[in-house]
């Protein structure tokens, strides 16, 4: 396996992640920061937390697609989110969801989230920064979201 996802024991189990991720493989894989631009740079669901998660979380999926990896080869995800409180929770979890649904798949690595001041311009209110590890053969894509440790 490339990236193996672990909730090991004595520490809480996180419906959205993992705590743990091993990684192997050949390339580390680093995807900049993605904010709510489509394609063609148009601003997404300005002012909505929960659409621009969804777009950059789409945003992720392209990128991770165009170097030949997917959401099972992400080893760290880190959230900044402007003016972050803990009530804001639904929005994001919903923004997921929702890209989620689109791409089949639901990202689980571990995760860090951050509240932030500003971003790079003052409709961006979500900024995810991914790494992923590119496996050394298509046949290691497996994944484990098990409680067990790793190998």
């Amino acid at each position: 396996m490339a990236v193996t996802l672990v909730n090991p024991s004595g520490l809480p189990v996180v419906d959205v992640y993992r705590q743990v991720s091993v990684a192997t493989g050949s390339k580390l894989i680093h995807v900049a920061g993605q904010v709510s631009w489509d394609a063609d740079g148009k601003m997404i669901g300005e002012g909505d937390l929960a659409a621009q998660v969804e777009q950059c979380y789409l945003n992720v999926g392209t990128a991770l697609a165009g170097v030949g990896v997917s959401f099972a080869d992400v080893v760290k995800l880190t959230v900044h989110v402007v003016d972050w409180t803990p009530e804001r929770m639904p929005e994001l979890l919903e923004g997921i969801a929702r890209a989620s649904a689109k791409l089949g798949t639901t990202p689980l690595a571990p995760a860090s989230l951050f509240g932030a001041v500003a971003l790079d311009v003052s409709e961006h209110l979500v900024f995810p920064d991914w790494r992923a590890l590119h496996p050394r053969t298509s046949a290691s894509r497996a994944r484990s979201a098990g409680n067990t440790s790793p190998s």
